[in-house]
C-alpha cells in the first residue's frame, strides 16, 4: 500500500500546486526533477498518464477494492487466490471487487462465505535460503 500513498500523495500535491499558478508547476516539476509538461499534465488530469497495477499481497475482495480506492487502474493476483481455500469463488469474488470498488453493498455480498484466505508469512521467521531477495532486510 505504500507505493500507492505516495502516488497518491503526489498527484494530491500538483493537484494543490496547480490551484496557485503556473510558477507554483514550475517549482514542483523542478523538486520532482519531471518534465513541466508532464507535471501539467498529472495536475490537470488528477493521475499519472501510466497504467498503474497492484500486485503482491492481493488476497481478498476488500485487498482488490483497497487498491483499486487508492487509484491503481487494475490489479495482479497469484497465491492469494490459488493458495486458498476456495480458489473458484475467491477469483470470482476479487473481479467482481476490482469492478465494483466503490459499492460497499456489493462489496459485501461477493465477500460472504468465502473460506479462509492464503496465510501470511512473516518474512523474519523464513531461513536465509527461503528468501527472494534480501535488500532491505
Amino acid at each position: 500500500i505504500t507505493g500507492i500513498e505516495i502516488i497518491v500523495f503526489k498527484v494530491a500535491d500538483l493537484n494543490r500546486a496547480c490551484e496557485f499558478y503556473e510558477k507554483s508547476l514550475g517549482l514542483k516539476a523542478a523538486e520532482m526533477r519531471a518534465p513541466l509538461d508532464l507535471v501539467r499534465q498529472v495536475a490537470k488530469t488528477g493521475q499519472l498518464p501510466v497504467v498503474n497495477f497492484a500486485a503482491g499481497g492481493i488476497a481478498t475482495p476488500a485487498d482488490a477494492a483497497l487498491m483499486m480506492q487508492l487509484g491503481s487502474d487494475g490489479v495482479f493476483v497469484g497465491s492469494g487466490i490459488f493458495k486458498s481455500n476456495d480458489p473458484a469463488p475467491r477469483a470470482k469474488a476479487i473481479v467482481e471487487a476490482t469492478t465494483h470498488f466503490r459499492d460497499p453493498k456489493i462489496l459485501a455480498e461477493i465477500s460472504a462465505g468465502l473460506g479462509q484466505p492464503m496465510a501470511g508469512l512473516d518474512v523474519r521467521s523464513m531461513k536465509p535460503e527461503e528468501l527472494l531477495a534480501t535488500r532491505g532486510w
